[in-house]
């Protein structure tokens, strides 16, 4: 679970930090499959087998879900208000 909310926080974050529901449905998809396939990963790096036919189909799913949402980072608005600039420049006077 940790994992999941870690990788779905920095979807949220990519995404400019305030998804639609819908955006916001599809990260938590992707969350859940990025999960198991670094599970499965993880199964591999230990020598275990893992079925290639379901690791391959879930990679290719994940990687349609975060072109869904979209792969590159958004930048969020960072400008300070009028307000905001002349307070933290001019004091409060």
């Amino acid at each position: 679970m940790r994992r999941y909310k870690e990788i779905f926080g920095a979807l949220v974050v990519d995404m400019g930090g305030d998804p639609s529901e819908a955006r916001a449905i599809i990260a938590r998809r992707a969350s859940t499959l990025a999960v198991w396939c670094e599970a499965a990963e993880a199964d591999l790096a230990n020598g275990k087998d893992i079925d290639i036919a379901e690791f391959t189909t879930a990679c290719n799913a994940l990687r349609r879900l975060l072109t869904d949402i979209g792969l590159e980072r958004k930048a969020r608005d960072v400008t300070p208000t009028l307000k905001d600039y002349i307070g933290q420049n001019y004091g409060s006077a």
